[in-house]
């Protein structure tokens, strides 16, 4: 049974980190409503939910996937590129081990943001942003090297993270929005869409993904490609920087 990995939002989510968007007002409890619809998706397919416990003092701690990376049976956990986000990672870390997973640690200096992480089959695509540096990046080659893994590092500047930018349809078709994406050449694959809040895909199953309901003409395009597409509005989270991948990490058998 493939998991996830959820944490609620904390009642101070509107103070999260901002580094592209200006801020704008948030409604903690329309996010908490959104939240609940993103979880019932995988519930209703036959997702095992677990929930890290809660983290009311960190206001970006639903943003699980920043705080780790599951590549096969190991856990890479991540040290955030934002000092004010490493309180989130004690519970995580506890999560995770609670599940006997095994895991290494990205240590200082190096920082490691989940979200600068794509895999597409065995190669990781690892975003140099302002929140994953080098010594970051290169814990992480080091650390998948003899498992089979290349890391491939790619430049993101007009966005916070690399899965800001694109992610990847289940035939390994990088996607994203142009203006967002420093360099689509770097990727074998790369299709173009339409809207900044279509760059985000959850792959559910090799025919379904899981999209933002604020693209609808992108969803068109998956569509068209023979995918089934369900949405969810996460506008509370767009608020601050955050998608459908952003809010939790997938384990799948």
């Amino acid at each position: 049974m493939p998991r996830l990995f959820v944490r609620r939002p904390s009642p101070q989510l509107a103070d999260g980190e901002l580094t592209h968007l200006d801020r704008v007002p948030v409604d903690p409890e329309l996010a908490l409503e959104q939240w609940h619809g993103y979880v019932d998706v995988f519930r209703s397919r036959g997702w095992e939910i677990v929930e890290i416990v809660p983290a009311d003092d960190q206001p970006d701690g639903v943003f699980v996937e920043d705080a780790v990376v599951i590549f096969g049976e190991l856990a890479v956990l991540c040290r955030a590129g934002a000092p004010s986000r490493r309180g989130e990672i004690e519970s995580v870390r506890a999560g995770v081990r609670a599940y006997g997973i095994e895991s290494v640690e990205i240590v200082e200096p190096g920082t490691l943001d989940g979200g600068d992480v794509l895999k597409v089959g065995r190669t990781v695509y690892v975003g140099a942003s302002s929140r994953t540096n080098a010594a970051g990046i290169g814990q992480l080659r080091e650390v998948l090297a003899s498992r089979g893994w290349e890391v491939r590092e790619i430049p993101v500047t007009k966005v916070l993270h690399l899965k800001s930018g694109v992610t990847a349809l289940p035939d390994g078709t990088v996607v994203g929005f142009e203006p967002l994406v420093d360099d689509p050449s770097l990727f074998p694959v790369f299709a173009g869409v339409p809207e900044e809040h279509g760059t985000a895909v959850v792959v559910l199953d090799e025919s379904t993904v899981l999209m933002s309901s604020d693209a609808p003409a992108t969803a068109e395009e998956h569509r068209f490609r023979g995918l089934d597409v369900v949405t969810v509005d996460v506008s509370e989270f767009e608020k601050l920087e955050g998608c459908v991948t952003c809010l939790s990490v997938r384990v799948r058998d």
